[in-house]
């Protein structure tokens, strides 16, 4: 009993409502075109939930493992790093997670195409191995791609583009291209994100060899990179808006949420310190969760 905290602390519960913001947004376009299902609206969420645990469980490991969480680092301490959870025990719990994704990554492909689209069976597969790879590979490893200024990248294809498109095809089976600013925003506000964390760890991770883009920008041209990314996302939202016009006032919803992101902005501009970046953490997840929420909400109520 005295380690279900510090399991719940490895699974970093407050990244959840963030990694399901993509699966809310493609819901959402897709009731606007007549297409839902309670099954694989729950089974997404399930898959994409135990995907970012694996990814955080992973995380934890693979930093654990090589050093990368130690003193220096700020923000909660790790559970390896703590010594309250070994790492055969992390990597115990990391298979057992393998086992959950391949499971409900199964019974999603079936509750949304059933037995007979072989080529969509094929892709979601391919996608589910994929999204396994990314989840353990981004510290863990030989040459794990986040030591390697790729995060970035990997969360902006993951967080927006394939968690929105890929949950509007579940629904549709087939991909609209209304759907694409909406996946790009998101995918920014995600990046976001994790260059918010990265610019928090910006000097521990330079003295154990993590290479990230804040790392290979220095935290002056990092915080230019965040404004890129929040105002790239809003930019993306509202020109969506006006292509995509549908003659009312809830599809510009969303706005509500531009109040919260700018005053982020202002906080991260005057940041100076780990912990300033670090409060902020919180702040920017549940921003962006609330955005996907008002804009796939602002559609479903035309």
């Amino acid at each position: 009993m005295k380690k279900i905290k510090p399991w719940l602390s490895a699974m970093r519960l407050r990244t959840l409502p963030l990694s399901v913001s993509g699966i809310i947004l493609g819901t959402c376009f897709a009731i606007y075109n007549g297409h839902f299902s309670w099954w694989v609206l729950v089974l997404a969420i399930l898959t994409t939930i135990s995907l970012q645990i694996l990814s955080n469980l992973a995380n934890d490991y693979g930093d654990g493992v090589k050093g990368t969480d130690n003193d220096d680092r700020v923000g909660p301490k790790r559970a390896i790093q703590s010594g309250i959870i070994t790492p055969d025990e992390m990597l115990d719990a990391i298979k057992f997670n393998i086992v959950v994704v391949i499971i409900l990554t199964l019974s999603l492909i079936m509750a949304a195409f059933g037995p007979t689209n072989f080529l969509f069976l094929l892709l979601f597969v391919f996608l589910g191995g994929l999204s396994v790879y990314a989840a353990l590979n981004y510290t863990m490893g030989d040459s794990p791609y986040g030591y390697r200024a790729l995060g970035d990248v990997f969360v902006f294809i993951f967080f927006g583009l394939i968690s929105t498109l890929g949950s509007y095809l579940l629904y549709m089976h087939t991909i609209d291209h209304v759907v694409l600013l909406p996946a790009i925003a998101l995918g920014l506000l995600s990046v976001g994100v994790l260059n918010l964390n990265n610019m928090r760890d910006i000097d521990a991770d330079a003295n154990v060899g993590k290479i990230t883009i804040a790392v290979k920008l220095g935290i002056t041209r990092a915080k230019r990179y965040h404004y890129f990314l929040i105002t790239g996302a809003m930019l993306a939202s509202v020109v969506f808006s006006i292509f995509y016009y549908v003659e009312n006032s809830y599809n510009f919803l969303y706005l509500i949420a531009f109040i919260p992101l700018l005053i982020h902005l202002k906080k991260i501009k005057a940041a100076k310190e780990p912990d300033d970046f670090d409060s902020q953490l919180k702040v920017l997840a549940l921003s962006t969760f609330l955005f996907a929420l008002l804009l796939g909400v602002g559609y479903v109520l035309y």
